[in-house]
C-alpha cells in the first residue's frame, strides 16, 4: 500500500494532499503571494491527521508545471527539501494530466485536452486519452505553449472534453462542446498519478527533481508594455 504526498502550487490554488490506499486526504489554500508559507502547515496537518511521520511515506510528488514560474519552483523545491529530509525520492508530475483526471472522476472523460492560461496572450496545453485496461493516460499531445487560436486538438472517435481556466480566459478562440473552465492542477490528483508514476519507476532522487519551464520569457519588457497599452488604447 503506496503512501504519497503530494504538492501543488502552480496555480493561484495550492493544494497538498496524502494518498494511503484508496483514501485521499487533502488541503487547500488560495492566494498564490502565500504559497510558500501555505504548504509546509498543511503539510503537517495531513501527516498529523492519518497519524504517521513523513519518513513513512513512500515518495513525494510535486506539480513540476507547466504553470507559474514561481509557483512550480516553490513546489519543486519544497519537494526537494522534504525528500533530502526523510530520505524520500521524489516524482516530477504534470499538472495538465492533474486536470485530466479530475476531468475524468467529475466528468467522465475519457478523452480530454487541458488547456491552463499561461497569460501573455498564450496558453499551456496537452491532449490525453485514458487508457481503461491498462488504468493510465497516454499522452496525445504533449505539453505545449501557444497562442489559444494555435491549439489543435487530434481527433477523436467520442467525446472530448476541455478544462482549464484557458478556456475562460480566451473564450473566443475555444468552443468545446463539453467544457470545465473551472477544473485546474491539483494535488488530490497529483497523488493519484503519483501511486502509478512510482508503481512504474519513475521515481527520481531529490536532486534530480525540475521544474518543466516552456517559456523562457517570464514578463514583457517596459517598451513591450508601452505597445500593448497603446494599441489596447487604440482599439
Amino acid at each position: 500500500m503506496s503512501i504519497i504526498l503530494a504538492i501543488e502550487t502552480s496555480s493561484e490554488m495550492a493544494s497538498c494532499a496524502l494518498l494511503r490506499g484508496d483514501t485521499v486526504l487533502f488541503r487547500e489554500s488560495s492566494g498564490v503571494r502565500t504559497h510558500s508559507q501555505a504548504i509546509l502547515p498543511m503539510v503537517q496537518e495531513l501527516l498529523a491527521e492519518a497519524g504517521i511521520a513523513l519518513k513513512e511515506c513512500d515518495a513525494i510528488a510535486f506539480g513540476a508545471g507547466p504553470g507559474s514560474f514561481t509557483g512550480v519552483r516553490t513546489a519543486c523545491g519544497i519537494a526537494q527539501g522534504l525528500a533530502y529530509g526523510a530520505g524520500l525520492p521524489v516524482l516530477s508530475l504534470m499538472t495538465l494530466e492533474a486536470m485530466a483526471v479530475a476531468c475524468r472522476q467529475q466528468h467522465g472523460a475519457n478523452d480530454v485536452v487541458a488547456v491552463l492560461d499561461a497569460r501573455m496572450g498564450e496558453v499551456y496545453w496537452a491532449q490525453y486519452r485514458y487508457d481503461a485496461g491498462a488504468a493510465r493516460w497516454n499522452v496525445l499531445v504533449a505539453p505545449t505553449l501557444c497562442a489559444p487560436g494555435a491549439v489543435a486538438p487530434l481527433p477523436v472517435d467520442g467525446q472530448l472534453a476541455a478544462c482549464g481556466n484557458g478556456l475562460a480566459a480566451y473564450p473566443d478562440a475555444f468552443g468545446f462542446a463539453q467544457a470545465y473552465p473551472e477544473i485546474m492542477p491539483h494535488a488530490a490528483q497529483m497523488a493519484l498519478l503519483g501511486r502509478g508514476a512510482l508503481a512504474a519507476g519513475e521515481a527520481l532522487g531529490a536532486a534530480q527533481a525540475q521544474p518543466l519551464y516552456l517559456r523562457n520569457k517570464i514578463a514583457y519588457t517596459s517598451a513591450e508594455r508601452s505597445v500593448i497599452n497603446a494599441a489596447k488604447a487604440a482599439a
